[in-house]
């Protein structure tokens, strides 16, 4: 058995129960990178980033994602078709074998821990099989001192091995990858896929539990950032919405771009680094990403241009979910810590491809927690394979495949946070105006930007606002530095009946979709609903 690096109180991977093999503790970026590239899993590019490929998985896959359902778990998840659940002696087999898969190996142990807010802290230990996935949780987690190190506690385990591939006929998965969490053992095992996102989407999963259940701190998957005056904003939204476009403003600091708690006091984030995607990606574009591409990040699933190890980010020909992580200092507007006070502000944005929807409205309490349970946005033709015409998408609390609890439970914190704090809930279209997709025209993203700062400089705190027939929202009748006349949606269509027949085809949609929450929604919640007219 050796040990290497920094490891707390002489730890050994005994500790772990890996009986023998070489375990690497701690490393650095730079140590991890040469690693992998002189193992030939990584390619150094010319940014000095490492790319690699994951192989057969390139995303997620949410049907192989498991929660052990014990005493713990068995009255509380929201059990069904995202929360799958899991036999616990199937898990304890299965964690045996994967001890087993790992002994005699060189592996990698970071030790690391989530939020930011050292009252919720959680103590992480993450062990991999590849060097460059250690090098994923070091950019993507917290990272303690090194004193902190020499007395680290883990609380939480997660067992990363892509190489081990499970026997669904006798480990009890669907098929040979799977991600699984045991709440009561504190564990999370990954195998059969090299994906590293669901390294952080494990805890991410975790801490939707154990916030939102054991601390009454809610849990969100957004970005969030913080003004120079203290103002905290935060923006939910699926793919294609512009969540990090918009949260990343040159004027303010970024808290986080992806997942955060809020507990009625504070805005905190949960991760130590950024995930993005990278297709397309440029300068111009996403300035931020494109200068955090640097040593010590790592790519994914890059193409070079020929004959060069130069990123080619328009090539989509492994996938469209390119990615890059990188530690959160790579990008210089940072709040530091990674936390701010109370939101003032929400936004939920959506790319509504009907056109129906405001650029712009203002929702009351009960719309802020119908519209948080529905998580709307519309996919278009071209973003994904098989889409030709505009598809309603719904992902609860905009973030469904990670939220453990029902989603009625995560909306009513909402509520809670937003009587507590006294922030405002914006719902912003940054889809389609004048016609659905494939007639109307794209709202331009310089009003949008214009709507987002007057909200920010409270601006349209005192606005005037008329309401929505069908939807019910208030939408202000000016808004600085926007044409009044998009502000309405119904004034930007040539055939108004066709846009009430395409407002009343929404409303049905939503509700529709909202059947399945409705047994557990209080009636604030179901009054917020949009009334469909014809």
């Amino acid at each position: 058995m050796t040990e290497t690096g920094k490891r707390a109180n002489n730890a050994t991977i005994s500790d772990l129960g890996i009986k023998d093999g070489t375990a690497h503790w701690n490393l650095s970026p730079e140590e991890l990178s040469k690693i992998a590239v002189k193992k030939g899993q990584a390619t150094l590019t010319s940014t000095g980033a490492i790319n690699v490929n994951t192989g057969e998985f390139t995303g997620r896959s949410p049907m192989d994602r498991f929660i052990v359902r014990d005493s713990i778990t068995e009255d509380s998840v929201w059990w069904g078709d995202v929360n799958l659940s899991f036999d616990e002696k199937k898990f304890d087999l299965l964690h045996n074998k994967i001890l087993e898969y790992l002994c005699c190996k060189d592996i990698y142990v970071r030790d690391s821990y989530a939020c930011a807010d050292e009252r919720y802290r959680i103590n992480i230990r993450v062990v991999n099989e590849f060097p460059w996935s250690n090098m994923f949780a070091y950019n993507m987690f917290l990272r303690p001192t090194d004193a902190e190190i020499e007395n680290f506690d883990a609380e939480w385990t997660i067992l990363n091995a892509p190489g081990f591939m499970a026997d669904a006929e006798v480990d009890g998965t669907r098929q040979h990858n799977f991600a699984i969490l045991s709440f009561t053992k504190k564990i999370i095992l990954i195998g059969g896929t090299a994906y590293t996102g669901e390294i952080k989407k494990g805890i991410f999963s975790a801490l939707n539990y154990i916030l939102p259940h054991e601390k009454n701190v809610l849990a969100m998957h957004c970005s969030a950032n913080v003004g120079k005056e203290g103002d905290t904003a935060i923006f939910f939204g699926l793919s294609g919405t512009g969540k990090t476009t918009l949260s990343a403003d040159p004027n303010r600091f970024l808290i986080g771009d992806d997942e955060h708690g809020w507990d009625g006091d504070t805005v905190f984030n949960f991760e130590g680094g950024c995930y993005a995607k990278c297709i397309d990606l440029s300068a111009k574009k996403e300035p931020e990403i494109y200068a955090a591409i640097k040593p010590g990040a790592l790519l994914e699933n890059i193409s070079f241009i020929e004959n060069t190890n130069q990123p080619n980010y328009e090539d989509d020909s492994i996938t469209q979910n390119t990615r890059v992580s990188y530690p959160i200092y790579h990008i210089d507007n940072i709040a530091k810590p990674s936390l701010g006070r109370n939101p003032r502000n929400i936004f939920f944005l959506t790319a509504d491809a009907f056109g129906v929807l405001p650029p712009v409205s203002k929702l009351t309490r009960g719309q802020a927690m119908y519209h948080f349970i529905s998580g709307y946005t519309a996919k278009v033709a071209g973003t994904e394979a098989g889409v030709t015409e505009p598809q309603t998408t719904f992902s609860a609390c905009f973030g469904a495949p990670f939220m453990p609890l029902h989603p009625t439970k995560y909306a009513e914190m909402l509520g809670e946070k937003m009587d507590e704090s006294g922030a405002n809930v914006w719902l912003i279209n940054t889809g389609w105006s004048g016609g659905e997709y494939g007639t109307g025209d794209r709202i331009s993203l310089k009003y949008t930007r214009a709507m987002i700062t007057s909200i920010l400089n409270g601006e349209l705190d005192n606005a005037d606002f008329i309401t929505h027939k069908v939807f019910g929202l208030n939408m202000p009748t000016s808004c600085p530095n926007v044409p009044s006349e998009i502000l309405s949606p119904k004034n930007t269509w040539a055939d108004k009946n066709a846009y009430d027949a395409k407002a009343n085809e929404l409303a049905n949609t939503f509700n529709k979709n909202f059947a399945q929450f409705a047994d557990n929604a209080n009636a604030e919640i179901l009054e917020a609903a949009p009334k469909a007219t014809i």
